[in-house]
């Protein structure tokens, strides 16, 4: 076995990527697995994230999501979308009274 058979190997599986990154071992420990036990073996169901999402993983985070946060920015993004229509950014601005100053006029006149 080659190292770019193990580079090909890691490319193909990037969850030994977040194993090095995490801290949990080094490429030197996993190349010297691929080296003796090959690409085929169980050994690599350690390394290997196979767990699949389920439905109650899905509903469990939807749980934690917390509701009062969301509708607070949903909030907030409205009142900036209003603020902007108000000062004449927004699309459907029909009142447009804006009248430029003549340039030979002072403001006290």
């Amino acid at each position: 076995m080659s190292k770019e058979s193990f580079k090909n190997f890691a490319r193909n599986h990037t969850e030994l990527a977040n194993q090095i990154i995490e801290g949990k071992t080094s490429w030197q420990k996993l190349y010297e697995l691929y080296e003796i036990y090959g690409e085929d073996s169980i050994i690599w169901n350690e390394y290997l994230n196979t767990k699949q999402t389920t439905i109650s993983d899905f509903i469990s985070t939807i749980k934690n999501i917390d509701m009062n946060s969301i509708q607070s920015g949903i909030k907030n993004i409205q009142k900036t979308i209003n603020l902007l229509q108000e000062i004449g950014l927004g699309s459907n601005n029909t009142n447009n009274n804006y009248e430029p100053r003549p340039m030979y006029k002072y403001f006290e006149d």
